[in-house]
Order: C-alpha cells, then structure tokens, then sequence
C-alpha cells in the first residue's frame, strides 16, 4: 500500500535524500522547504506521516507542529532535530510529535522509525474495535467521528492528543492506566523515562474539562498506580 508522506526539510541534500529512500518503501513523498510552505501543504492534501525538521525558516518546526495538533485531522509526524538534548525532545514529545529523530542520522535507522510508525497506525486501526459514534459519560459528551467533545453542552476545544488521550480513557472506563501505558498506547513505543509528558497533558484535559480540576469527577487519579476514568458515570 503507497503512503503518502511530506517532507518538511529546508536542506535540500537531506531532503532529496529522504524523499528517495522514502520511495524505495513504497511512499509517495511532497517536499516543502520552509514552515509555512510544509502548514498549507499538510493543510491541503490527507498524508500518512510528516517528516518534520526543527529549524526551518518562515516558522520553525515546533511551531508548525502546535498548529497541526490543534487542528481536528490527525497525522503522526516524525520531528528531526539537529539538537540533543532532553529538554528540545521533551518540547517535541510535549506538543505533539510522535517520535524523534536526532541529526545526523542513518537512512536506515530513519526507514525503521518511519516503519515502526505505520505499523503502529495499522495495528491500532486493526486491534481497536469500531468505537461508538458518540460517548455519553455524566454531563460529557464525545463525538468520536468529528472527535469534538461537549461538558454540559460547552463546546471543549481540546488539542489532538489530549482528545486521543481522553478517548482513550473514556472508551475503557474504570480501567486503570500507568503511565508508561499510556505513553504507549497514545504516543506510541519508543518515549520510556517521558511519564512527565502524560502528567502535564492530564493536568491540561482537567483544566479544560473539570469544573474543580483539583477534585477531578471525569479523569481521576489512583494513587500510586495511575490514572482511570470514572467508571460511576452513566453512558448514555
């Protein structure tokens, strides 16, 4: 099957690169070479994967990545980034991205990460069960077709994670998740020692969906295991 895949990547040596081992996997690869070229391309067409760079002119990669998780459609994207440390993988796995990849990098290495990455879309589209049009749990409701959510009929504007993130609990209530569980079930492999990551997404869905977010009635923490949602509301 022929992916689609956009190459978000100012240097064009490593662009050209990329894009023709991304052929010989069977991709079909658009270029962009700045930031805000690679937001209206990702705008304008359904791709698979966005190979995404971290410094790139016209707006940075970071940037660029907020804006396509605050948007309905989601697309993994793979960052690369010339810079190694802690706090700049951090800041990607914060916002959004779904793995990493630091310069310089092997060919090789970068087919396995982007491999791994369709796997992990393929086997979560096979292994998941047709979920419900629409999650009714005590005042909230998800619709999971156009993954907008509603507490008590306010409209919730949440990011692409942290609705995947709530999705995830609220289609399995009651059941408790670490938090290396949920790196993987809602990151994906690969971010062990990043738990801190799903901390600060749980305290942002609590802020937007909680009336007292520190007495929490839809995501509740169990102490020294994880985190589960309320399994004592109602579905509808």
């Amino acid at each position: 099957m022929t992916r689609k895949v956009l190459v978000v990547e100012d240097n064009p040596d490593i662009a050209k690169l990329v894009s023709l081992h991304l052929r010989d996997i069977d991709c079909e690869v658009a270029l962009a070479a700045d930031g805000l070229r690679g937001l209206d391309e990702a705008r304008a067409r359904r791709y698979d994967l966005i190979i995404l760079d971290l410094m790139l002119p016209g707006m940075d990669g970071l940037e660029l990545c907020r804006r396509l998780r605050a948007e309905t459609d989601y697309t993994p994207i793979l960052m690369l980034t010339a810079k190694s440390s802690e706090v700049d993988r951090v800041v990607g796995l914060e916002i959004g991205a779904d793995d990493y990849l630091t310069k310089p990098f092997s060919i090789s290495e970068l087919l396995a990460r982007v491999k791994a990455i369709f796997r992990r879309v393929d086997a979560l589209g096979a292994g998941r069960p047709p979920a419900p049009k629409r999650l009714n749990l005590g005042a909230m409701a998800i619709d999971v077709e156009k993954r907008s959510v509603t507490v008590a009929g306010q409209a919730i504007d949440l990011t692409a994670k942290e609705f995947d993130l709530l999705l995830q609990f609220a289609e399995h209530p009651g059941r408790v998740y670490s938090r290396q569980q949920l790196l993987d079930l809602v990151w994906g492999t690969g971010h062990m020692g990043y738990e801190h990551t799903v901390n600060s997404h749980i305290n942002r869905l609590r802020g937007k969906i909680e009336d007292n977010p520190a007495e929490p009635e839809y995501v509740l923490t169990v102490w020294g295991v994880g985190y589960k949602f309320n399994d004592q509301l109602a579905a509808g």
